[in-house]
């Protein structure tokens, strides 16, 4: 039983050793969360208890310590599963990342189930880790792709949906978007998608961290996510989906762990999730994300994403007090998530990044691999703060300060 405890943005940084770092002098303001999240030592002590202690490859041995390995890395499983309220375990099949989950889905399902003529829509504001395997995909398979468009306050033009929808083999779109902090009402849009006969991916890599995620109440087909941006390590990510869908599904990568029975000609799957994680998994990854699951419950995703739009609806009316500047996503705090993205006038993002680090403040500069946005909002690149549990309103104000004082270099 995991014990509830109140989000308190000054304990909670307590629990971050890095956040306890001075940058050029000065205490380290961490805006780039939406990058990745720090990590807290709960997650950091999981991992090194296991390569201290019970270092062994799961599922394969007899022996005490590899018993252990794989009952710390299928409690893991059941952790994660559990967070999302997936129906089982079973549906849980562990990645390195959500750029590998959702091309497992290109390779496994999608070559087997798109075809020539067919249509993937896809969002102008998907990151191109939901939209290069689908270029993929389309040039190998002879499909079409198409866009749901964006408007001017970087919400869908969910009016178009129903139109844009008709013939569509797949849906796949984010949860929330890593450059303009929009939420997509993705339960509307998948109840949708599915009177249209479309098949529904989402990219929750920026969701997930953030926010309550219920899998079966979204009613999707498939879900993905990373580790790193939730307090977990870097190298686990998650892809769920529908079991009937994993079942039908053939295999991802060949090898060990992922086979029931292997002769000299052929081979039989193993069952799930393993039929899709071949050869030695990451096991102190998988285990040190069981400990940032745990660790995100006990304040609730209620609470965190409560916290957050706290913090943003602070961070943009401070920062609409800068001349100049313009603010990118939606104003309303209850549909934009933890990410800001902003420019100023003749201050490049790269250069005002640089600046500010000066202050010991980290934001992300460039494009946020999300090119063809940049391209409709016509800019660039874009400066962008991304808050999480650590971040506290004061680290707004400094953030302000130190833009104003790049300002000033630049006047």
């Amino acid at each position: 039983m995991i014990q509830a405890r109140a989000l308190n943005a000054q304990a909670v940084r307590a629990d971050f050793p890095i956040l306890s770092r001075q940058i050029h002098g000065k205490p380290l303001v961490y805006l780039d969360s939406a990058a990745t999240s720090q990590k807290p030592a709960v997650v950091i002590d999981a991992m090194d208890d296991y390569y201290r202690r019970y270092n062994a490859n799961p599922h394969r041995g007899v022996y005490t310590i590899s018993e252990e390995a794989t009952a710390a890395y299928e409690s893991a499983r059941q952790r994660v599963a559990t967070f999302i309220n997936a129906a089982s375990p079973k549906e849980v099949i562990f990645t390195r990342n959500t750029t590998e989950a959702i091309n497992l889905v290109r390779y496994s399902w999608g070559r087997v189930n798109v075809r020539s003529g067919d249509r993937i829509l896809l969002t102008e504001m998907e990151h191109h880790s939901n939209l290069v395997p689908w270029q993929l995909l389309a040039q190998e398979q002879g499909a079409r792709l198409e866009f749901l468009c964006i408007d001017d306050d970087g919400l869908l033009q969910l009016d178009q949906l129903e139109r844009k929808l008709a013939g569509v083999r797949l849906l796949a779109l984010t949860h929330q978007s890593n450059t303009l902090g929009t939420i997509n009402p993705i339960k509307a849009i998948a109840a949708a998608a599915r009177r249209a006969g479309a098949v529904v991916l989402v990219d929750g890599a920026q969701a997930v961290p953030h926010m309550p995620v219920d899998v079966q109440d979204l009613d999707v087909d498939f879900y993905a996510f990373s580790g790193h941006k939730m307090c977990g390590p870097t190298g686990i990510g998650v892809l769920w989906a529908r079991r009937a869908l994993l079942e039908s599904m053939p295999p991802f990568l060949g090898g060990g762990d992922m086979i029931k029975r292997v002769k000299l000609n052929e081979a039989t799957w193993n069952d799930l999730p393993w039929k899709f994680e071949a050869g030695t998994p990451s096991v102190a990854e998988g285990i040190g994300l069981g400990a940032a699951v745990d660790y995100l419950s006990q304040f609730g995703m209620e609470r965190v994403r409560s916290h957050e739009r706290t913090l943003v609806d602070y961070a943009m009316e401070k920062l609409q007090e800068i001349p100049g500047i313009t603010l990118y996503g939606p104003r309303d705090p209850e549909i934009h998530g933890g990410a800001i993205s902003f420019t100023l006038p003749n201050i490049h993002p790269h250069d005002l990044a640089t600046l500010v680090d000066r202050e010991g403040i980290a934001v992300r500069a460039g494009h946020h691999c999300t090119q063809p946005l940049m391209d409709r909002l016509g800019v660039p690149a874009t400066t962008r703060a991304s808050f999480y549990i650590y971040n506290r309103v004061e680290e707004v104000d400094q953030l302000v300060g130190g833009i104003q004082k790049a300002q000033k270099v630049f006047a």
